[in-house]
């Protein structure tokens, strides 16, 4: 059984923020804490060692007590998108495994690192990746929820080449490898559970439980 010791947390906040009008997206305020710092306590149960990724107002994460690392450049681009950041966490990386979190999605499950062990266990797979139904789709459609991945910390190198031969999407790194899709879908699965905040907007209307959920 993959125990959670052997699992470092990794919570993503090195985005730009664009469509939030270039705030750092991460210091935002949900339920009066920072977006990034309550991703951290949501997620700290489930995992050992905790990681937090960023790009811009280093002190202020740093003041969460866990160790902050950068994107680094990748062929003389910043803020190359999460995988940059998957790429940051698996290079400190000091257990097996790490799963990551995005910062504008401060409902996901509190079992969510559990389910995804169990699965890439029992599938021996590579990568076990989040997956939740489709907003306004047929029933039972679900879509992938592509920065909420458990992966093998052995797929670093693997990362690595991807970046450097230009490759940014999430699902085209993931597709190399053996991925299985852990659906969240279940009677008592918040149905809301990923719906994210890339507006001002739609973090008050999650904050408020009116959000509806949509894709990464």
């Amino acid at each position: 059984m993959l125990e959670p010791q052997h699992i470092t947390g990794l919570v993503l906040a090195g985005g730009r923020g664009s469509r939030m009008g270039g705030v750092d997206k991460g210091l935002q305020l949900f339920n009066g804490a920072p977006l990034a710092q309550h991703s951290l306590r949501r997620l700290q149960p489930q995992v050992g060692p905790m990681l937090l990724n960023a790009n811009r107002n280093l002190a202020a994460y740093a003041a969460f007590d866990v160790p902050v690392y950068a994107d680094e450049a990748i062929g003389g681009e910043s803020f190359t998108g999460p995988l940059a950041g998957f790429l940051a966490g698996l290079q400190h990386c000091q257990t097996p495994y790490l799963v990551t979190v995005p910062c504008d999605t401060p409902r996901f499950p509190h079992d969510l690192v559990a389910r995804l062990a169990a699965r890439l266990e029992h599938d021996q797979a590579d990568i076990a990746m989040a997956a939740s139904p489709k907003p306004d789709g047929p029933d039972g459609r679900l879509e992938p929820q592509p920065v909420f991945c458990l992966m093998h910390v052995q797929l670093r190198e693997s990362l690595a080449r991807f970046l450097a031969e230009g490759g940014r999407r999430v699902g085209a790194w993931t597709a190399r490898h053996a991925t299985v899709l852990v659906p969240f879908c279940g009677d008592g699965d918040d149905p809301c559970a990923f719906a994210n905040a890339n507006t001002l907007d739609e973090l008050y209307s999650i904050e408020a439980g009116t959000h509806r959920s949509r894709a990464q």
